[in-house]
Parts: C-alpha cells; structure tokens; sequence
C-alpha cells in the first residue's frame, strides 16, 4: 500500500507553501528520513523527508504553490514496485546481411591547396610592383595602394610608406574586414524571477516597519581590546569544556540583556493604546541565508550562560543550513542583534523587526586611531548603532542603553559582577 506525502503543517497562520526543490527523481527508490524535498512559506524554509522506504511517485512539480495538507507525491513499496509489469519492449527487425564491399580502387591523391587570401594589387597603378613584405601589409590593412606616396626609386613603395601612410591618414581607413560582434538581444541582458514567499514577507514586514514606527536611530563605538584578550585567552579552554567556540555575538546578547533591564522601554512594544512590557528578555539573531534574512530567537537569555548562548547560535545555523527551522523558532522575540560586520559593514542602520522596539546593529572590528588619556593610539573599534521606535522610547533611554551596551562589552568581567 502507497503512502501519501503530504505538505505539513507549520503553523497555524500559515495556510500554503511553495514545493521550492525536489531532491529526487521521480521513480528514484529512497530510504526512511532520506530528504524528498523542500517547501518554502512566507516565514519558514523546511526540508520533508520519507517516513519509510519506497519507491518515489511525484504528483505535484517542483516551483508549485500548494495548500497545507496537499499530497504531492507517494511511496510505493519497493517490492510492488519491482513486481510492475515491464513494457514490452519493441520488436527489431533483423539488421539485412551486408554483403562484403569490393576493394575500392584509390582515389588519386590531390595535393591539399589553400584558398588564397585576398590580397592588393601586386602592382599599383603606376605599373611599379610591390615588394612581398609591401604587398602583405598593403594586403593585412586592405589598403589601396595606389593611394600611397612611394619614396623608393622610381617612386617604389616601401614599408615605411605603408606605416608612414598609416599615421598620417584619417581615422576610418578601411582596414581587413572583421567578424562583428554580436549584441545580445534585449531579453538576454535581464533575468526576470518571481520572489520567493520569504522575500515577499521579508519585503511586507519591512515596508510596513519603516511606515508603522516613528523609527530613529542612534550611533557609538566600542573598543573591542579587552573582549578581544579575553576571547584569546579563553578560546580554547572554553572550546574544550564546552564543546563550541566562544564568539563576539554571546558578549553583545548577554550586554544587551543587561542593558533591557535597565532600559526596560526597549524590551516592551506597542498594543493598540497600551505598552507591553515584558519580564523576559528573548532575543532574536538575525541569519542571512540564500533565501533571505530570519530571526530566530533565543528564549529567556537572562536565564543563559554565554556557552549556552554560542550553543543556541550554533544549533539555529545548523538547522538553516539542513532547513529545519520551523515557525515556533521565529516567534515571541523581544529585541534583535544584527551583525553586519560579519559582511564587511562599517556602518548601517538596522530596520525593526516588529512589533518589537529596538534592534542592535553590530559592524566590522576596524583598527582606528583614538584619543585615551590624551594619548593617540590604534585600538580595534566596532561601530554599533541602536534603531528604537521613538513613540515608546526616548532618545535619553536610547543612549543609556547604548552606552550600557558599550561599557559592558568593553569590560566583560562587569557582566558577571553585574555592576
């Protein structure tokens, strides 16, 4: 009996999805849990794989969009599928026997003759013939010679008054004729493809982000030596003990904790006339992936060490990478980190993911000059900006907290002293 594979379900608001890929053949024999496809919805990309072993029947080609719950294929069991009555094949008639060829007799040979190059004249109008090497660059420049001023005796033509010619002559002599290129046609020069659900969404939610918020956003920098040491001397002891590396993204997540205590205004959002607080800091990190941005969120990170914190990062990567993420890792976010440095960004201004309140932009570690006590000196400095909604949070609370984030990251040992 066939199994029906299915569109599953990855949450409630979600109604259809795209089959983006297949990943076999129709008629290809697979394994449980071996990958079949991929759908793509408005907020998640997930991969399906087989629930048994069979032979796969596609019903639905790939690049459709289809309602949740929609069969798009089947599994045959293999033992039917081997026992399916095969085609009979086509008869052949019987190739007719080929009597044996008469030695043919040889052809005379014809000695192999090369077209000849159009050449110029080998004698020019005054009737005084060209010397070979006159002749073959009057002949590569298609050139008239009876154009050319000779100087040699008798007004013979000579190779300096071919290139002497040449100089002095006006642009557009006709030269040998050339293959001309070949313009591609118009419709060759662009591509046009429909946008995927995810950049749709991504697109909505931005739009409706910058139309939505009163959106404003403040600007500091951070000296990154001192989370720089502690990660060069920690690095591998933290690698052994806990089994992943220790990263820039856990010192700005648990700084940002610190700093939505203190500023809980950019921890809440907007609901109709009230202000949503909350007494939980779920902090979104945005990924770029081939086919768009997502946040995932890491829940209760006041409640997390930074091991657990690169852990989480780690495991959300690994799940894009493998399409595994589902709608619940996207959802209840609190605040975003975004770092662009991880691109080369100096400096940007990050967009909210709403409804939330604030979003962190980090950027690239630069090596700069700047002023400590009076001295100039190079220090490794990121910049960091902070977009809030300006309608729940004040330019005081802003810089407070940016400046919290900043000193926290510039002195880590004050997160775990939380001073």
């Amino acid at each position: 009996m066939s199994i029906e594979i299915k569109i599953p379900s990855v949450g409630e608001s979600v109604q259809e999805a795209v089959l983006a890929e297949w990943f076999k053949q129709d008629g290809d024999t697979v394994r449980k849990d071996d990958p079949l496809f991929v759908i793509e919805t408005d907020k998640v990309t997930l991969e399906v794989v087989a629930e048994a072993d069979g032979v796969l029947k596609i019903l639905v080609a790939a690049g459709e969009t289809v309602a949740i719950g929609t069969v798009v294929g089947a599994l045959e069991p293999v033992d039917a599928a081997a026992s399916a009555p095969e085609k009979p094949k086509a008869e052949v008639a019987p190739e007719p026997k080929q009597e044996p060829e008469k030695a043919a007799a040889p052809a005379p040979a014809v000695p192999a003759t090369k077209p000849p190059a159009p050449s110029a004249p080998a004698t020019p109008a005054d009737g005084i013939p060209l010397a070979p090497s006159v002749r073959r660059l009057v002949a590569e420049k298609n050139l008239d010679a009876s154009k050319i001023q000779g100087s040699g005796p008798g007004g013979r033509i000579s190779k300096g008054d071919v290139l002497l010619y040449l100089e002095k002559a006006p642009a557009g002599i006709p030269e040998a004729p050339r293959t001309p290129a070949v313009e591609p046609s118009a419709a060759a020069m662009e591509e046009r493809k429909p946008m995927t659900p995810i950049r749709k969404r991504i697109a909505e939610r931005l739009l409706e982000s910058k139309q939505s918020t009163a959106m404003l956003t403040t600007f500091n920098e951070i000296d990154m030596a001192r989370a720089m040491e502690i990660r060069s001397l920690y690095k591998e002891a933290f690698a052994k003990r806990h089994g992943v590396s220790l990263g820039f993204m856990s010192f700005f997540v648990k700084a940002c904790v610190a700093a939505l205590k203190e500023v809980p205004e950019i921890n809440a959002f907007i609901d109709g006339h009230d202000i949503v607080y909350h007494n939980y800091q779920h902090v979104g990190v945005a990924v770029g992936t081939p086919r768009g941005l997502v946040v995932p969120v890491i829940r209760h990170v006041e409640r997390l060490s930074f091991a657990q914190v690169e852990k989480a990062i780690v495991d959300y990567v690994t799940k894009i990478k493998d399409n595994r993420l589902e709608l619940a890792d996207l959802e209840g976010g609190t605040f975003t980190v975004s770092n662009g440095g991880v691109y080369g960004s100096l400096l940007s201004t990050p967009i909210l993911n709403m409804p939330q309140s604030g979003i962190l932009g980090m950027h690239k570690i630069e090596k700069r000059p700047v002023v400590i006590d009076d001295q100039i000196v190079i220090r490794p400095m990121m910049y960091v900006a902070l977009s809030y909604d300006h309608r729940i949070v004040d330019g005081k609370g802003a810089v407070t907290f940016l400046k919290r984030v900043k000193e926290f990251v510039e002195n880590p040992e004050r997160m775990a002293l939380e001073v």
